[in-house]
């Protein structure tokens, strides 16, 4: 009897979880997800990156299409649609993130909006089902990312949703479509030679097609993988399948499903409350303890009196970036961040906009700070930790720490203040009744009979605001 494959066992859990294998837990904390993705997914459809993305994609079109969040006019084929809408997620780098480190959610829900919607009619997908799917897709990202002890730092050279992203995405697909055995060990094979993008292209406008090719890519295998296209059977096995994209890769045969248990059960997501990569919100905690030193009252910071700003957090280099010239740089600086909360007391959408990462008073505060890395403050978003030290020309230092800011895992978001982020990112691109009903949907997603619901609110767009006319 042959023993069972890695690839193989992947295989089978993808095929054999069931509606009743879902948790209550589970259940409640893909529901975040799915509320947290879909904002900022409406968010990013305001940015350069995603209409230079959408305007790109208007060039194919097919029979079938599905619907651009927040672009009642615009409708691609689902895959298209896949790689826009995940495209828009990740474009402002305030997505979800994962432990080990990866955006887990921008990879997958875009593709299950868009078969929900392409897909015939009857069936109809209810909102089990999507959320049966998400999870396979989430569950795939997390089993993959612990057969290395590399994948749970801070990633050094493959941007983590390409590549496990694009497996999530396909693995999710094939439990929508319905797939086989031995269909879904097609579907990762063919994956795997789809997914990969290198750290280079952090902080750039390219980072977010990352997210957007592991949408449309994972899909695309998955629709290859049902027409018949056949990969390598053991690609999750070996060093030169998806073993290549990670050191000291061991792999490892997934348990039966009679004894499954979910990694979200154990390992929640963090959400965050500004567009910026995750290692940086340590930075604005410390830096908003910081300030409470320095500034009394509404009175300004008092930048003339600072000597020198020390921020002690881990070497993570493609976040260190003394002077950012544009938005993508400044969301990827600890150096930025830091000045921002100290200047400001608040970080918002709006502080990345070039207008404000180039005021003279942050230039003149960016000169001021200096890196150290503690050989104990390790790139790992489960322990990693930011302490600042403040010295002032009169001889006064003031030092502040933080080891958990509140959206970490450890700290969770209330489910108040997620929605009410919900609000804030959807609000100028759908209508305030979409909106509500898309966060009491989302809320009840289990009993939701037709998920087309979903993408019809998606549709539903604001009037355009008319200018008031002066007297």
């Amino acid at each position: 009897m042959m023993l069972q494959s890695v690839t193989e066992s992947f295989a089978k859990v993808i095929h054999g979880l069931k509606v009743g294998h879902l948790t209550d837990r589970v259940i409640q904390r893909s529901k975040r997800m799915v509320l947290d993705a879909l904002g900022v997914g409406l968010l990013g459809t305001s940015t350069e990156v995603f209409h230079r993305a959408s305007g790109y994609s208007k060039i194919y079109s097919s029979n079938v299409s599905s619907t651009v969040w927040g672009q009642p006019e615009l409708r691609l084929p689902p895959t298209y649609a896949a790689f826009v809408n995940g495209v828009a997620i990740h474009s402002m780098d305030f997505d979800d993130t994962w432990h080990p480190a990866t955006h887990p959610s921008g990879a997958v829900l875009p593709v299950l909006m868009a078969l929900s919607e392409a897909l015939p009619p009857s069936p109809k997908y209810s909102g089990l089902d999507l959320l049966l799917a998400f999870n396979v897709g989430i569950e795939v990202q997390g089993r993959l990312l612990r057969f290395s002890k590399e994948a749970y730092d801070i990633p050094k050279r493959f941007h983590p949703p390409s590549v496990v992203g694009t497996l999530g995405s396909a693995a999710a697909a094939s439990k929508f479509f319905g797939l086989s055995v031995t269909e879904c060990q097609e579907a990762l094979a063919i994956a795997v030679s789809h997914a990969g993008a290198p750290m280079a292209n952090a902080a750039t406008q390219t980072k977010p097609l990352h997210v957007g090719n592991a949408a449309r890519h994972g899909l695309e295998a998955a629709f290859l993988a049902m027409l018949g296209l056949q990969g390598n059977k053991r690609v999750l096995d070996l060093e030169t399948g998806f073993g290549a994209f990670y050191t000291n890769y061991s792999p490892k045969v997934l348990p039966d499903l009679d004894s499954h248990t979910w990694l979200l059960e154990k390992q929640d997501v963090a959400f965050k409350r500004f567009p910026a990569h995750l290692a940086t919100h340590w930075v604005a905690d410390t830096a908003a303890s910081m300030r409470r030193h320095l500034v009394t009252d509404k009175s300004p910071l008092p930048i003339d009196r600072i000597e020198r700003i020390v921020l002690r957090i881990p070497d993570v280099q493609y976040v260190n970036r003394p002077f950012p010239k544009s938005e993508h740089e400044a969301r990827h600086s600890f150096q930025y961040v830091a000045c921002a909360m100290l200047l400001d007391g608040v970080i918002t959408v709006p502080a990345f906009h070039k207008c404000q990462i180039n005021r003279p008073q942050v230039r003149e505060l960016l000169g001021k700070v200096e890196l150290e890395h503690p050989r104990d403050n390790l790139p790992n978003f489960n322990t990693l930790y930011c302490e600042m030290s403040v010295a002032l020309k009169d001889g006064s230092i003031f030092t502040e720490r933080s080891d958990t800011f509140y959206g970490h895992w450890r700290k969770p978001l209330s489910q108040k203040d997620l929605q009410e982020k919900f609000r804030t990112n959807s609000c100028r691109t759908l209508s305030c009744h979409a909106v509500e009903r898309l966060i009491e949907i989302v809320e009840n997603l289990e009993d939701l009979e037709d998920c087309s619901v979903l993408t019809t609110l998606l549709k539903e767009t604001s009037p355009p605001k008319i200018a008031s006319k002066s007297i």
